[in-house]
């Protein structure tokens, strides 16, 4: 027991935390705001994208492989192809640089997630709208609502479940991914782990791991609810 303790007490996350606390929740609101927002992002765009594929096949035929390319692509590597375009831009337009897009930081970190969670959401907005029974949207149309009521007010809320559960696979994703963004400057609890790392510092590792999975693992559970309630009342 004293050997083990003495092991604990070298790996002592809380000493760590005691000494980086401004820089621990600093971090912490940067990896919330990072994965948060390219989901948030990502919900603009994927929903109208994923009702287009359901709808129209076309468009399906194009964006899906596209996707699912991107889906593919290593995350380093993504940063990487971020980092070229995003540098350049900044480079030549004045106001992009003001905004604080660059080549590294934020910006690079922030579009790749983006990237990242566009299949899952707007395949989930198909597989949703695909299994709206045809009888119930028969029953609305007879109604006489208009295509776009019935989207807004059938459809969608039919498929909420799944398009929650593709939010959770999504969200859960992106907490991960954005460890990573601290190789390109974009901080989070990423930051604390490559410091770690680079250290050799195992508690400083674990100040950024354990507080990642923690995130991870309430998001999982509060969009697991929310798909359980919303199944309960589309049922």
């Amino acid at each position: 027991m004293p050997l083990a303790s003495g092991w604990w007490d070298g790996l002592s996350v809380m000493r760590e935390y005691a000494v980086r606390s401004d820089d621990f929740w600093r971090e912490a609101i940067r990896h919330v705001s990072l994965a948060g927002g390219s989901v948030a992002a990502a919900l603009v765009a994927g929903v109208p994208l994923g009702i287009a594929c359901a709808r129209i096949a076309a468009v399906r035929t194009v964006a899906m492989p596209v996707l699912n390319i991107v889906q593919t692509i290593p995350s380093i590597a993504m940063y990487g192809l971020m980092m070229a375009p995003l540098g350049l831009l900044a480079a030549h337009v004045p106001l992009a640089a003001a905004l604080g897009i660059r080549g590294i930081g934020v910006a690079p970190a922030v579009l790749a997630l983006f990237l990242y969670s566009l299949l899952p959401i707007a395949s989930s907005v198909v597989v949703g709208l695909g299994q709206v029974p045809p009888h119930v949207t028969e029953a609305a149309r007879a109604m006489g609502m208009t295509r776009a009521q019935r989207l807004l007010h059938v459809d969608l809320v039919l498929a909420l479940p799944v398009i929650l559960s593709g939010v959770r696979i999504v969200l859960v994703q992106n907490i991960g991914l954005t460890a990573v963004a601290a190789l390109i400057g974009g901080g989070g609890f990423g930051t604390f782990i490559f410091q770690g790392i680079g250290q050799s510092a195992a508690d400083l590792v674990l100040l950024g791991a354990i507080p990642t999975i923690a995130l991870a693992l309430v998001a999982a559970v509060i969009f697991e609810a929310a798909t359980t309630l919303a199944k309960g009342r589309t049922g």
